[in-house]
């Protein structure tokens, strides 16, 4: 069975453990780099990053992304929604499908009136 892990500050990750969810609390620095190794070679199929920790292991991040295990997934953190988890969201559909299928049309709609 896959397992689930939630990584990020304090504040944003530990009410996850409440839903089951393996929480792992890291900082920006090398450490959080080491934790994200950890946590791929532990066999975690979902992983949850806060999206400003995100964005500091971005690099790490890339090296796990032509695999199907894990998803890494960012999330919003205490701080807020910096809008990094629904780009990435539609750099995907875009990168599946050849074109952007999720907000294009709302885009060439733009400044129309109907």
């Amino acid at each position: 069975m896959y397992k689930i892990a939630v990584l990020g500050d304090h504040d944003s990750v530990y009410g996850f453990a409440a839903v089951g969810l393996d929480v792992f609390f890291a900082e920006e620095g090398p450490a959080a780099a080491r934790r994200l190794r950890e946590l791929v070679d532990g066999g975690y199929a979902v992983i949850y990053i806060t999206e400003s920790l995100f964005k500091f292991l971005e690099k790490d991040v890339s090296n796990y992304s032509e695999k199907a295990i894990p998803a890494i997934i960012p999330i919003p953190g205490a701080s807020g929604n910096t809008g990094l988890g629904i780009e990435r969201v539609r750099k995907s559909v875009e990168r599946a499908v050849g074109s952007d299928m999720l907000f294009g049309a709302s885009e060439a709609g733009k400044g129309e009136t109907v």
